[in-house]
């Protein structure tokens, strides 16, 4: 996610989440735990975002893990843009840089998500 700018990097750290509408505005986040090179934990929103990184014997696996307090109408639209920033990720890892964030698949994606906290909501 090129809109989020890592500030300070240590827990009680600060990132800053750029809103990219052509002005200088940010959200400020606070770092919540970090281990170097195995942990990057945050606030979002009122939700936490937790990326654990762990070695394997032919590279790495990477854990996200969104705990969410309340499901709420943006709840799918988060779920969706995550969804498209580790696939992005993946390219990346394997060479492929994109220009643009490629809102026509996470269009797609948060039409789905948008069914499935539906039907969660329904229980």
């Amino acid at each position: 996610m090129n809109n989020l700018e890592i500030i300070d990097l240590r827990k009680n750290g600060k990132i800053h989440f750029n809103m990219n509408d052509g002005t200088d505005n940010y959200m400020e986040i606070t770092i919540t735990d970090y281990i170097e090179k195995e942990v990057l934990e945050f606030d979002w929103g009122k939700d936490t975002l937790r990326f654990e990184l762990s070695p394997t014997s032919s590279g790495s696996i990477l854990v996200l893990l969104e705990s969410i307090g309340a499901l709420t109408e943006h709840t799918p639209k988060d779920l969706a843009g995550w969804h498209i920033c580790l696939g992005l990720l993946s390219d990346l890892l394997n060479g492929t840089v994109h220009g643009e964030f490629p809102m026509e698949e996470w269009q797609k994606w948060f039409a789905e998500y948008k069914q499935l906290v539906h039907d969660v909501e329904k229980y």
